[in-house]
């Protein structure tokens, strides 16, 4: 299968982790940011994280560059436009995008403004290019849970015009669920569609409270379920997406080996999955590359990727509108 040509979905994309290197380069130059390097490769040499990544903390490290040059409306604005215009080149047909907007406040932006410029970008990139997109915004687990409550209220007037989600993302603590199940439960009530990163450092209970506890509808990576017979239970019953993201597994630790991703049995056994990049640019891949991957290690069939696709539609905060529409890319496969 050639999975550049073939139409794609991605559930899973956080903003800062696919900023492109050349745009950090050219706006710490124009803005006199200090960055180690502006030598292309040296730069990538910082942001890319390598395969033999030590955990989920180490790999968080790669954030920091990219958030330097993250700090005014214009940048953000540019930096969601070139990512929906990447995706879209390779024939991403519809993609969701993760921010967590209190990451760019440094500057003196408001939450508002700051919603406003990635949304912006997205829109313009809609306009250009064959691809339809929204926004999920992320509540950082390491901040207090009155951050959250920020979020979710000033994010509540984009909903509809662009947003379609909150996230908790961040390193993992287990029981970390109990700190935000009053934001979370706001959130739902504005109308807000609940994606949780859960389960994807050895603490599969975090599934299960993240589906029980705040009512995750999908789940960012959920490796560990196969850990935990409860968390595996109820994702299978209930049948709770599960955004997974082979690269980044890998250098997470999640898992050691391509070889050792659960992606492909939990398929097997009926578990809803999709394949995401998580960061383009610090797991230096695309969707093309992320589908090649599960498919040659997995020697999965057309029939499956079209199975995963499906999974994809049907479990995106698009409208009804747009899930027709992505589901008709099909047919001409």
């Amino acid at each position: 299968m050639n999975f550049s040509k073939m139409p794609k979905i991605e559930l899973h994309c956080h903003l800062d982790g696919s900023v492109r290197p050349e745009t950090i380069i050219d706006i710490a130059k124009r803005e006199g940011i200090s960055i180690p390097s502006f030598t292309i490769e040296a730069i990538k040499e910082e942001l890319i994280a390598p395969l033999d990544c030590e955990s989920l903390d180490e790999y968080l490290k790669r954030f920091s560059i990219p958030n330097l040059v993250m700090q005014s409306k214009e940048n953000l604005k540019r930096i969601s436009f070139e990512l929906f215009e990447d995706a879209a080149k390779e024939n991403v047909k519809y993609m969701e995008v993760r921010f967590a907007p209190l990451l760019h406040t440094r500057k003196g932006l408001s939450v508002e403004e700051i919603i406003q410029s990635v949304v912006e970008g997205m829109k313009e990139a809609e306009v250009q290019f064959d691809i339809k997109g929204n926004i999920i915004l992320s509540c950082m687990r390491t901040m207090p849970a009155e951050s959250a409550f920020e979020v979710v209220e000033k994010g509540k007037v984009f909903l509809g015009k662009g947003v379609v989600a909150i996230d908790l993302c961040a390193s993992e603590e287990e029981g970390f669920c109990g700190k935000f199940i009053e934001p979370i439960a706001l959130a739902r009530e504005y109308g807000y569609r609940v994606t949780i990163h859960a389960g994807e450092t050895g603490i599969g209970k975090n599934v299960l409270e993240a589906i029980e506890w705040l009512g995750a509808e999908r789940i960012g990576h959920g490796v560990f379920i196969k850990d935990c017979l409860e968390a595996y239970n109820i994702v299978k019953e209930k049948q709770v997406v599960l955004e997974m993201c082979p690269t980044s597994n890998v250098q997470t630790k999640a898992v050691n080996q391509f070889s050792d991703h659960p992606i492909y049995d939990f398929h097997r056994d009926g578990i809803k999955v999709t394949v995401n990049t998580d960061n383009r640019t610090v797991s230096d891949t695309t969707m093309a590359k992320e589908c090649d991957l599960v498919c040659n290690e997995f020697a999965m069939s057309e029939e499956e990727y079209k199975q995963i696709y499906m999974n994809s539609v049907q479990a995106s905060f698009a409208d009804v509108m747009t899930k027709e529409k992505l589901k008709k890319y099909l047919l001409d496969i």
